[in-house]
């Protein structure tokens, strides 16, 4: 496996830094975001970016942000996002991705959670510079091949844990709850999400007719029920790709028509295509064995 290079060709790329010793987080840098541009989407993760350049909008739910070089922005898994370029405006930026079983795990145990299950956190952008130089400083460890295990790790963890502290203390905003059918369409959804579905089959399983079904899906979930499918479809692929799964193979497990079809689809999404995905940093013990 060989290291992503800094040349100018290789800088306007989406790099991913993963390392399978520290499996509960994923780094993504991108240098040059003007032609970055996200489709509406979520991810199972809790995510947290740096605006390292330029400036960006952050749309997040219902609310849209102006984002610029040094702020942070918070994305609750599930929650519907997108960030993108402001008319070919340069812009650069980090996102870490944090498994949310491992950060509940952290919360409850920092006594910041009553029990460990997850609960959203309200904050979506914070503006500071401390915290901004913080990120900054654990991203660079992530990705510098020369600083050890344990050092990543600490670093990692030094940060997320004061950040919870730091984040618990703000107010909770109250959120309004999803109705049961819509929950257990929801995971309905994500059983079968390779499968083909039929609009026919969801509203025989929640009892909405077919516009009901859409209009209340999407007030809850953010996406429509085909949106949710295909977010879902990636996520599963995405998982896959980590684990070197072919893409080819790839696609056809997540129930994409043909490799076209998702390298598409996850490019939308995910703003990279499926092999620079899978060309992730080399990390340290790789580098030296």
């Amino acid at each position: 496996m060989k290291t992503i290079g800094t040349s100018r060709d290789a800088v306007a790329k989406p790099v991913f830094w993963r390392d399978d010793r520290i499996p509960h987080v994923e780094l993504r840098q991108v240098s040059d975001g003007r032609k970055v541009c996200y489709a509406p989407h979520s991810h199972t993760q809790w995510s947290i970016g740096a605006i390292t350049g330029g400036e960006s909008t952050f749309q997040y739910r219902d609310n849209q942000y102006w984002i610029n070089e040094g702020d942070l922005v918070l994305m609750n898994p599930e929650w519907v996002h997108a960030c993108n370029p402001i008319a070919d405006r340069p812009w650069a930026y980090f996102m870490l991705y944090v498994d949310t079983g491992w950060l509940t795990d952290l919360r409850y145990r920092a006594g910041l959670l009553a029990a460990p299950q997850w609960r959203d956190i309200p904050t979506p952008v914070i503006s500071d510079p401390i915290w901004f130089q913080r990120y900054c400083r654990m991203a660079e460890c992530l990705l510098d091949n020369n600083r050890e295990l344990l050092d990543k790790q600490t670093e990692v963890v030094e940060f997320l844990s004061d950040l919870m502290h730091e984040l618990a203390e703000q107010p909770e905003e109250p959120s309004a709850r999803t109705p049961g059918p819509m929950l257990e369409l929801a995971r309905y959804l994500d059983e079968h999400a390779a499968e083909e579905l039929s609009l026919d089959t969801l509203c025989e399983r929640s009892g909405y007719s077919s516009g009901h079904l859409i209009r209340a899906f999407k007030q809850h979930f953010g996406l429509t029920p085909h949106a949710y499918l295909v977010n879902r479809r990636i996520q599963l692929g995405r998982d896959e790709l980590r684990h070197g799964t072919p893409i080819a193979e790839v696609a056809q497990n997540a129930g994409f028509a043909d490799q076209p079809h998702f390298h598409r689809t996850f490019k939308k999404l995910m703003a990279a295509t499926p092999n620079q995905y899978q060309a992730k940093l080399i990390r340290s013990a790789d580098k030296h064995s």
